[in-house]
């Protein structure tokens, strides 16, 4: 156990905090909980920055790292989607989250075959990444229709854009490897 694991622990552990006080009935809750938030987003870059920088990364963290993130992303989403009930947030969150489902299984799918760094992480996916933790900041923090939560859900379709762009980015890298002889006979039919 490294330090760059403990954080990705860590983010892991905040999840049922944070649940527990975006609910709690005070009227501070929403900024604390977008302030957790915050904090596990900064503990994401950290601990991949500090596994660099110190050469700790692990199989373990490589791993954990992205089960962190998306528990998150998709516990953080779910409670803005029940508390405001609002189809224009349900409809970037719902897209956010079924990329993530995608995009794990390919990856998973591309690791047993061997192929996993077709499918690594992309430049678009860290902006996307970007936008998205400074949108789930501001929609946490901030009431449906103040200027800031507005500012945010731009962001959350921004990201749900940039999240749509880099699936498409995914699937084109994995394409040959999902559909071999289709590939293969596009290519016959192209050269003939």
């Amino acid at each position: 156990m490294n330090l760059p694991n403990i954080l990705t622990l860590s983010r892991i552990i905040m999840i049922p905090v944070f649940v527990v006080i975006f609910y709690l009935p005070v009227g501070w809750s929403y900024l604390v909980s977008a302030a957790i938030f915050g904090l596990a987003a900064a503990t994401d870059w950290l601990d991949g920055y500090l596994a660099r920088k110190l050469d700790q990364s692990t199989p373990f963290g490589a791993f954990l790292d992205p089960v962190a993130d998306k528990l998150m992303v998709a516990v953080a989403l779910a409670v803005l989607i029940e508390e405001h009930s609002a189809i224009l947030l349900t409809i970037p969150a719902t897209v956010i989250i079924g990329r993530e489902i995608v995009i794990s299984a390919l990856r998973e799918w591309m690791a047993e075959i061997g192929s996993r760094n077709s499918v690594a992480v992309s430049y678009i996916g860290k902006i996307k990444t970007t936008a998205q933790m400074c949108a789930i900041v501001g929609l946490l923090a901030f009431p449906p229709g103040v200027l800031w939560a507005n500012v945010a859900l731009v962001l959350l379709y921004i990201a749900a854009t940039l999240t749509l762009w880099s699936m498409g980015l995914y699937l084109k890298a994995a394409w040959t490897d999902l559909f071999p002889q289709k590939a293969s006979g596009e290519a016959d039919s192209h050269t003939s």
